[in-house]
């Protein structure tokens, strides 16, 4: 965990030093049980009284095993979360002419997302966000495998999602040479970060509303934003069944801050082991709501606020040549 000025609590998991501690079986709390307390404490944001009655344990032993699991998280994330080792172009790039060769050198997708957190009042107004909520901004990267590969938790909600991926550059966060990851336009576009053209349709819906009137595309830039869109669909829904998945992600919680921002990051490591074990998501449809929707908080989805100078001359030539290369080869 970092603690610094600005952000406040950022926690990034490439570069913390992990803690060398494992959990220690004991003949009354065996390991998996204590890994069960804490599956359950965030599954239901369970507190110490109902863990104590869901599995007969003192409150102080509760507490114990809770805090050991916390002080793990950052080595399970370090084990889980990682940046792509594979600089080859992803199959479902490769096989789909909408993106062969455009986007042969895209290795992922970045997004922010807020979480809501509960925080002393003399400490809140920097994590107020522009709904009026509390909640940190979080910048995850995953791949075309649905797999989290990087996670930075703890950015005031006040945070702009542009500002998340300068931090994370500067402190040791990388892109392969030659290869990018797609962002929405709420981050600067750059060689690294290729962003759709503003002031150009984008969402999926408004090509759909088109499509009904009348067909094609005006320019090379509403194609780029078109499949580039589709693109990002594909993969942005992680945050969803992540979401879904740990709906204490979307409520605010009894915890101290430090442990809520490690709740984040412990929920991205849970669901890559579970992807890692070919967990099906279909099931989430169909479950109980551990958490009361009625308790979940309003945060912003996504960045509206754009900067002037968000714009480099290399993302813009590079996206250029992208697009170009793609209206080119539509027109054949």
């Amino acid at each position: 965990m970092r603690v610094g000025a600005n952000p406040s609590l950022e926690w990034s998991q490439q570069y913390s030093k992990p803690y060398q501690i494992f959990l220690e079986e004991t003949i009354y709390c065996e390991t998996h049980k204590q890994l069960g307390m804490f599956m359950y404490m965030i599954s239901h944001n369970a507190s110490n009284q109902m863990l104590q009655k869901a599995f007969q344990h003192s409150g102080e032993t509760i507490h114990r095993k809770i805090s050991e699991v916390f002080d793990l998280v950052p080595t399970l994330t370090q084990c889980f979360v990682k940046l792509p080792s594979s600089v080859h172009t992803h199959t479902k790039i490769a096989t789909d002419s909408r993106f062969m060769p455009f986007f042969q050198n895209c290795i992922g997708a970045i997004d922010g997302t807020h979480i809501p957190i509960t925080i002393a009042e003399h400490r809140a107004p920097p994590y107020r966000n522009r709904k009026g909520t509390l909640s940190h901004n979080v910048m995850v990267a995953w791949d075309f495998d649905l797999n989290f590969t990087f996670v930075s938790c703890g950015w005031e909600g006040s945070a702009s999602d542009a500002g998340v991926p300068r931090s994370a550059i500067s402190k040791g966060f990388s892109v392969p040479e030659g290869k990018f990851y797609l962002v929405d336009g709420g981050y600067a576009n750059t060689s690294s970060f290729i962003a759709p053209y503003r002031g150009v349709r984008y969402h999926l819906n408004e090509f759909r509303r088109r499509r009904s009137s009348q067909s094609g595309y005006a320019n090379y830039r509403e194609l780029f934003n078109h499949r580039h869109a589709i693109l990002r669909n594909h993969i942005e829904r992680a945050i969803g069944v992540l979401k879904k998945r740990f709906p204490i992600l979307k409520v605010g919680t009894f915890h101290p801050i430090e442990n809520q921002i490690k709740i984040t990051a412990a929920t991205v490591a849970f669901h890559n082991i579970i992807r890692g074990q070919n967990g099906d998501e279909r099931w989430l449809d169909n479950q109980p709501n551990y958490i009361s929707p009625s308790q979940y908080v309003d945060v912003p989805e996504g960045d509206t606020n754009y900067l002037n100078d968000t714009e480099s001359s290399d993302g813009s030539a590079l996206r250029d040549q992208i697009a170009l290369q793609m209206w080119a080869s539509y027109n054949i």
